[in-house]
């Protein structure tokens, strides 16, 4: 789906004034909307880029690192309250929980020992793990938001202690190679964009080095394309089962914490940030290395998506997170989303069902009916408004799948005649008239 052309000119003009502004070599910022990439505005000649031109995506990673391990608790092999201990033991924090650790709430500080390991090579994971003591804890775990780099680490090495693969090779057979991101890869691949400092005073550039990070490889290493991130921000607005479950991805974009107590304007999901941009959410993440920034913007409902790089360490007008952030509200007022068309069913509603829909009443409140032949379920609409969807589960008794009734019975109360006369939900009885007692 292209954009319309004044929104092809202001997404433009945007990216060629931040690169400008932000004294970057080169930027580039891709619009993806229903899975594909919309749109690719670029900035810079150093050097020019385009598509298929690898930059690192540093944080990013993360959420390729919490994709895998929510594998791993679907298939049974974990669960998020489990301790760290319980999968790598060794550590003096082994009582912090995996879900602390994705979602950056286990009190954890953000760097491991040793030098800064963004510019320094790694080193193996018994070595991260012999210095990960219990001084690492800055404050008791849950107690308010700290970013830890150090946990994604660590979960990399719950990977491989779980799998006995390496997480390179985890990732590469369970989301790269599925995903077709064939430009995504743990070292640089030419082409790519070499990664710079920009001097403060007279603009001249220091290439920075390209480190292998070693055991903290999960929290920052990877490199990346336009076309690449985009396939991964298609994902994440709507996934591919294979991959991982649909509701599993959206249990990942539930806070865990929130980092903004301010203005809720900022949390954590599980490997994925939350962003609050009036009455929209976002979630994605931000990266950065040395000699580069990347972005990761996707709003959800609408499967549309900003993506972004740039390769310079730091960004003079805030940040390259921010841009995206802006271009992605910008495409959403000029163009929001349709709505899916409607379709007339295929097939009538079994048995036993048609008596279901329509209207039924709870202490004046009207509750509407109706059956979905999509998914065999059922729909319930309050004061007009979608609210909650219920799927069979017995003889009269459904569950609700989504909204506030999510989890909850439906069950169907029938009198002597065996006619369906009133519907338990979660307790509350509605009736056929609004005037009957429930």
């Amino acid at each position: 789906m292209s954009l319309l052309p004044d929104t092809v000119r202001h997404v433009d003009t945007l990216v060629a004034e931040a690169q400008s502004a932000g004294r970057t070599p080169s930027l580039v910022i891709g619009v993806v909307r229903d899975g594909a990439l919309a749109h690719l505005a670029t900035a810079g000649e150093h050097p020019r880029p385009d598509g298929d031109l690898q930059y690192r995506v540093g944080s990013i990673s993360k959420t390729m690192t919490a994709t895998l391990v929510m594998q791993e608790r679907d298939a049974g092999r974990l669960a998020l309250d489990d301790p760290l201990e319980k999968h790598l033991p060794g550590t003096a924090v082994g009582t912090l929980t995996l879900r602390q650790l994705l979602g950056h709430a286990s009190g954890l500080q953000r760097e491991p020992e040793g030098p800064w390991w963004e510019r320094a090579e790694g080193v193996d994971l018994e070595t991260l793990v012999a210095g990960v003591t219990a001084e690492k804890i800055a404050y008791p775990a849950h107690r308010s938001y700290h970013y830890s780099n150090l946990a994604y680490g660590l979960l990399g090495g719950v990977l491989e202690r779980i799998t006995g693969t390496p997480w390179a090779e985890l990732l590469r057979q369970r989301v790269l190679a599925p995903l077709g991101m064939r430009r995504t890869t743990y070292a640089a691949t030419e082409p790519f964009a070499r990664g710079y400092v920009v001097h403060p005073w007279h603009d001249t550039l220091r290439e920075e080095p390209r480190t292998d990070t070693g055991a903290m490889a999960p929290a920052g290493q990877l490199w990346s394309t336009a076309e690449d991130l985009a396939r991964w921000a298609a994902f994440l607005a709507d996934p591919a089962p294979e991959v991982l479950a649909a509701e599993t991805l959206t249990e990942m974009c539930a806070p865990v914490v929130i980092s903004d107590l301010d203005s809720w304007t900022g949390g954590h999901g599980l490997g994925l940030e939350l962003y609050r941009e009036g009455e929209r959410v976002y979630v994605g993440h931000g990266g950065s290395m040395p000699g580069y920034v990347a972005a990761l913007t996707v709003h959800r409902p609408s499967r549309t998506a900003v993506i972004g790089f740039a390769n310079s360490y730091g960004f003079r007008t805030g940040g390259i997170g921010g841009l995206a952030q802006r271009i992605l509200t910008a495409v959403l007022d000029a163009e929001p989303a349709l709505p899916r068309p409607w379709r007339p069913g295929a097939a009538a509603p079994p048995a036993g069902t048609v008596e279901l829909a329509g209207r039924w009443w709870w202490m004046g409140v009207p509750l509407d009916l109706t059956w979905d032949a999509a998914t065999g379920g059922l729909t319930a609409h309050v004061r007009g408004e979608r609210m909650s969807c219920f799927a069979p589960e017995g003889p009269d008794r459904w569950r609700g799948r989504s909204g506030p009734e999510n989890g909850e019975i439906l069950s169907v109360l029938r009198d002597e005649a065996g006619r369906a006369v009133a519907l338990d939900i979660a307790t509350f009885v509605f009736t056929r008239t609004p005037d009957q007692e429930p």
